[in-house]
């Protein structure tokens, strides 16, 4: 017996294309009781910011076999059966090995990855055009144990501040769980190594302010009750969810731009699949603006080249990444050999 399908029409750049949802009432979300049917039209409904935040990028895809509660996995590379208005872009990854990996370049795209069950859409910082130069410096700050996203909204308003004495323009989203992501739109001329070692200053700088509420220990036994500046977000290969992309998580939240002029007062849980478009739709895209005017890290590399002389140097590299030049060991600190007495 077939399973039942439907068929929704998605406005794109060139004229709307049918795009066919199966299982359209698969629960995806059991707790907020959102379907699959649900997922596809809130892309529709909020596809043209989509597109502009995380279009023309290549993207990994967070897949689920069944609910968000059920097996998870990747997807970089288009699967097989890819409609033809979804192409793919050869990139690099930190083994040196190269693929092709799948871009989103108009609406009926991201529903059909919906279609192919993804929940998450995972965007490099980098165009698909230029995919060894980012064009985003992004910064997530990820609450620590003990903390939770009200700590993490006095750090990013600090850090807008450390990026704006820096040359930058910062943006603000919510990550669609607890913390936050910072992001400044940046001429796309330098490799993922420069770009992680601005967010490296940025984020020593912002720990040099307030040390008793942000840190950039990559070693979680030594972050306290802070805020976490995850410098490694900013390598090749490492994404964070994308502006508008749902969360899975139980009440299908989105990882939501806002107004900086909002965050004082923001609430995570509000931005959902269900509200997010009504909120698009009365009050635009915070976002819309972003790549109006790049800025450049040539500060916060001065602000690195600092810090290395200071003896600040290197900070430890995932553990999926081969060694790197002038990387620490990749030890917790508590299992290093102490010297003998």
């Amino acid at each position: 017996m077939a399973s039942e399908s439907t068929t929704i029409t998605v406005p794109g750049p060139d004229g709307p294309r049918e795009v066919r949802v199966s299982s359209p009432g698969r629960v995806v979300w059991p707790e907020a009781g959102l379907t699959k049917l649900d997922l596809a039209n809130y892309l529709v409904a909020v596809g043209e910011a989509f597109v502009t935040a995380n279009g023309n990028r290549p993207v990994s895809l967070q897949r689920y076999s069944g609910t968000i509660e059920g097996d998870m996995f990747f997807s970089k590379n288009p699967p097989k059966g890819a409609p033809d208005y979804v192409r793919s872009v050869m990139v690099t990854y930190p083994s040196g090995r190269s693929h092709p990996q799948l871009v989103i370049d108009e609406p009926a795209a991201a529903v059909w990855a919906a279609q192919m069950n993804t929940v998450v859409f995972h965007p490099w910082a980098s165009k698909a055009d230029n995919p060894d130069n980012p064009n985003q410096l992004r910064i997530d700050l990820d609450p620590q144990p003990g903390t939770d996203f009200a700590d993490a909204i006095p750090a990013a308003q600090e850090l807008r501040k450390v990026l704006d004495e820096a040359g930058l323009t910062a943006f603000i989203k919510t990550s669609g769980n607890r913390g936050l992501h910072v992001y400044a739109p940046i001429e796309p001329k330098h490799e993922f190594l420069e770009v992680r070692h601005a967010v490296i200053a940025a984020g020593r700088e912002l720990e040099r302010r307030m040390p008793d509420k942000v840190t950039t220990a990559w070693w979680k036994e030594e972050r306290g009750t802070r805020i976490f500046v995850d410098f490694n977000q900013a390598n090749r290969d490492r994404t964070i969810a994308g502006a508008y992309s749902p969360r899975a998580v139980p009440q299908a939240q989105v990882s939501c731009p806002l107004r900086w002029d909002e965050l004082e007062d923001a609430d995570p849980a509000k931005y959902t699949i269900r509200t997010v478009p009504e909120r698009l739709e009365k009050s635009g895209d915070p976002w819309a603006t972003m790549h109006d005017a790049p800025g450049n890290i040539d500060v916060l590399l001065q602000w690195w080249e600092r810090d290395v002389k200071d003896g600040q140097g290197e900070m430890p590299f995932p553990p999926e990444f081969p060694k790197m030049p002038g990387e620490p060991m990749r030890v917790q600190p508590s299992r290093a050999r102490k010297p003998e007495e």
